[in-house]
């Protein structure tokens, strides 16, 4: 019997049996900062007032989840138009359940003021340019994805990996992985505003991929470079344990979905699907968040099919907020639908996308009830805090609420 704090929306027998399997066990949590310059863009992104507050957002948020609201921050949370930072809530949850938090750095500005594992990446310049990142690092973030998806993964007895992301301005580089992958997007993507800002991602997006087009046309460079990259990614002494070997089947359209993350993606979602690909084979992964995650979801199944490696659907599912999965601007069940629907993931179908049924409609804090007026959303894996703590202790909305308000009280008598 699921629990009732939970919705599944989409693949209701294999969420329950998802629920069912690890009901009762404590998660493992990897969250993935990275950057791209979209999130400077002005007003594509409400993650922090300013441009200037937002190429620090990562940061700080990591920051108070590593030391919570008493450390003297160095990356202070940056002020918002309205709410407060989502880590909030995942911070209230991992505390109290002392769930295990790593750290990576896929491509920051400035490296956070706290331990974490620096994956060697670099920030993506603006997707609009159609060359976000270089494919060199795309390929070596793939493979500390996956390395370190194997590496979690065996240190898991009984539960399961969530794997979180801090990406300002992440909406819109998923809708161009997904716009990429032929899955229809437009309008269905989330974002922190309370009226999602559909034209101007949409306005970067096309430009983006036009430009791909356009330097893909040029001429079909590097494609020595793909075959040594096919080889060492199915060296199990290089990288991964087990992984079959079979011809690369031929990418539909030719569209190759690491170069697809290379020209419009961030360095988040190349490593946090290497790490569900790799994590899936041994043990359950919760992608913790809405439309980024299901973008993520989406180049699994593409990189699973284009470079023939095995991973285990099964094994992962969605896990983000109500206000996400419910979210009046947006279209986040259509979204999860449609990849179901497009034979570029064909080895992914739709995945099971649960949500939390937390609210803060009766909050004594303004910050928190402006998330009912669809400001902030989810970030920093808050949503799949909430189902870790509904699954392995049973906590209800009050105990969640709590949590929550006694970690914003502790930041505002910290800072005063």
């Amino acid at each position: 019997m699921p629990n009732s704090q939970i919705s599944i929306y989409t693949q209701k027998e294999q969420g329950e049996q998802w629920l069912r399997r690890y009901r009762g066990c404590l998660p493992v949590f990897a969250c993935v900062l990275g950057f791209t310059e979209t999130g400077l863009i002005p007003g594509i992104s409400a993650a922090g007032r300013t441009p200037e507050d937002r190429k620090y957002t990562a940061c700080a948020d990591a920051e108070f989840l590593y030391h919570g609201p008493e450390h003297k921050a160095q990356y202070p949370l940056p002020p918002l138009a309205a709410g407060a930072s989502p880590v909030l809530i995942s911070r209230a949850v991992f505390e109290s359940l002392k769930i295990p938090i790593h750290l990576f750095n896929a491509g920051l500005p400035q490296a956070p003021a706290v331990p974490v594992i620096d994956l060697g990446g670099a920030p993506a310049k603006c997707l609009s340019q159609g060359a976000a990142m270089e494919i060199t690092t795309v390929h070596h973030l793939f493979k500390q994805g996956l390395l370190w998806g194997e590496r979690l993964a065996a240190n898991i007895q009984q539960g399961y990996l969530i794997v979180g992301e801090c990406v300002v301005g992440g909406t819109t580089t998923a809708l161009a992985i997904l716009t990429g992958l032929g899955i229809d997007a437009a309008g269905k993507v989330n974002s922190s505003h309370p009226v999602c800002n559909h034209a101007q991602k949409w306005a970067l997006v096309q430009a983006g991929l036009e430009k791909m087009k356009g330097s893909r046309e040029q001429g079909r460079r590097g494609e020595q470079g793909e075959i040594n990259f096919q080889s060492q990614i199915q060296n199990p002494k290089l990288v991964l344990s087990e992984v079959e070997v079979v011809e690369v089947s031929k990418i539909q359209n030719s569209v190759d979905p690491l170069q697809l993350v290379a020209a419009v993606g961030d360095p988040m979602q190349v490593v946090v699907a290497g790490m569900a690909i790799a994590a899936s084979r041994s043990c359950g992964v919760m992608l913790a968040g809405g439309t980024q995650m299901l973008a993520v979801y989406a180049l699994i199944g593409a990189i699973a099919q284009a470079y023939a490696l095995s991973w285990q659907p099964e094994a992962v599912v969605v896990g983000t907020t109500r206000w996400v999965a419910e979210d009046p601007t947006g279209g986040t069940v259509d979204l999860a639908l449609n990849l179901g629907k497009n034979s570029l993931t064909a080895s992914g179908k739709t995945p099971p996308l649960l949500a939390t049924h937390l609210s803060f409609a009766d909050s004594r804090y303004p910050q928190l009830r402006a998330y009912e007026q669809g400001f902030v959303k989810e970030g920093m894996g808050a949503g799949a805090a909430c189902i870790a703590a509904h699954l392995s202790q049973d906590w209800q909305q009050h105990q969640l609420l709590a949590a929550i308000e006694a970690q914003l009280e502790r930041l505002s008598t910290a800072s005063h």
